[in-house]
């Protein structure tokens, strides 16, 4: 399923909200209505938290169905709320923007290639998947740059061939550049999803929307 929503007017639903195969979490402020909509397209449960105080959950927190990964800045009251749902990896490293800077399903991960191998290693363990650094049309933030599902992967549409089959290998599916938001290359930040749904700004087109859910396998 596919929805189309906003956040009070913003589109950059990704920005804010973060989700797995059974959970989603979001901001305290994030309305009713985009709630209601992740609960229902991608049929979780919903867990209302900041990241170091801040509503910008998805930036800083990467997930999984195995745990989360999250800035050091994340406070113990934080972590305490995500812990009952989930495990928590706090990370401290320079490029602390885990959900800008991880892009990965239940299986794999490909992260920032400027980040520590400490930092890899870690998550590594952490969440029992391999982490493989690499940047996507010349994007380090490859969770911005890219969406990845446990059924698909869509990019950013500066993608190369070379990079996109690179991606195939890693993870084993098909992969799909696209835009979303009426144009926005950064389809990270334009939805939230898993593999059995998607929220998504609400100026996408139905071309970018036949696209995601021809990347996403969302049928």
């Amino acid at each position: 399923m596919i929805r189309l929503s906003s956040f009070d007017g913003n589109d950059f639903i990704g920005v804010h909200s973060a989700a797995n195969e059974g959970l989603a979490i979001v901001p305290p402020n994030l309305t009713e209505a985009l709630v209601r909509d992740i609960m229902e397209a991608l049929d979780v449960e919903v867990l209302t938290t900041t990241i170091a105080g801040t509503i910008v959950v998805c930036t800083l927190l990467a997930m999984n169905s195995n745990g989360a990964v999250v800035a050091d800045s994340t406070t113990d009251e934080e972590i305490a709320a995500i812990e009952a749902s989930l495990p928590v990896l706090r990370v401290e490293e320079r490029f602390n923007a885990m959900g800008n800077n991880i892009l990965l399903n239940d299986n794999v991960a490909i992260i920032n290639p400027d980040m520590s191998t400490a930092t890899i290693q870690g998550i590594e363990d952490f969440l029992g998947i391999e982490v493989v650094p690499m940047s996507v049309a010349g994007h380090s933030t490859v969770g911005s740059a890219c969406v990845a599902t446990n059924k698909g992967v869509i990019c950013h549409p500066r993608a190369t061939e070379e990079e996109m089959d690179r991606l195939r290998q890693i993870f084993g599916l098909d992969v799909k550049v696209g835009t979303l938001n009426y144009g926005v290359p950064l389809v990270g930040a334009c939805l939230v999803s898993n593999s059995k749904g998607a929220v998504v700004g609400s100026h996408s087109t139905p071309i970018e929307l036949g696209r995601l859910e021809e990347g996403l396998s969302l049928y």
